[in-house]
């Protein structure tokens, strides 16, 4: 997998062109009719250049969403408290109110309980650096005393995704900050002191 990574880059700025491309692309058609032909056509590259730097399409895809119009990573800033750190990821550049294609990611969605690369492409390159931020901030939140000794706090880490998600692709409602700092006031922060009487 390290040799999947290492493979080399696109000269100058043709990747992010090729990035960009290839979001377009999987709005316009769908992940599952994608083909590396029509992100070479839209991209005005040949399809040799993608394939020195992705090896499959799944991989492609999933670097253009991680990286060009899709969604960057969330910096991880300590702000010092529980609160402070979830709005500055969730509300900051790479957050849930930052530009994203929504059609994009829910195209996806669906093709990955069918499309085993792309599964283990948007799990690895994706989910993992993104899980492994927010697990940062949990850590931060127990070591200072914010969360309660009987908080399931794997389960309270997922949970402001899960709502955003909820919304962004069942109900349809693109999330705002004031939908992000209701599920932070009001489910997060009441849930992170336990039983604790407030």
């Amino acid at each position: 997998m390290d040799a999947v990574r290492q493979r080399p880059r696109v000269e100058g700025g043709r990747e992010d062109e090729i990035l960009d491309a290839t979001v377009t692309v999987v709005a316009e058609l769908g992940y599952d009719r994608l083909t590396m032909d029509a992100v070479a056509a839209a991209a005005k590259a040949s399809k040799a250049t993608l394939y020195r730097r992705w090896s499959t399409k799944a991989e492609l895809v999933v670097d253009a969403i991680s990286r060009a119009k899709g969604c960057p990573m969330p910096e991880d800033v300590d702000t010092g408290s529980l609160r402070g750190d979830l709005i500055a990821m969730a509300c900051g550049a790479g957050g849930f109110t930052d530009e994203l294609p929504m059609g994009v990611i829910a195209g996806l969605l669906t093709a990955l309980h069918r499309d085993a690369d792309l599964k283990r492409a948007f799990q690895e390159r994706f989910l993992a650096p993104r899980q492994e931020l927010t697990s940062k901030v949990y850590e931060r939140a127990v070591a200072r005393g914010e969360i309660a000794p009987d908080v399931d706090v794997e389960l309270l880490s997922v949970t402001l995704p899960a709502v955003v998600v909820h919304h962004a692709y069942i109900l349809g409602i693109e999330p705002t900050d004031d939908l992000i700092l209701r599920v932070i006031d009001n489910v997060i922060m009441p849930a992170a002191r336990g039983s604790q009487v407030s």
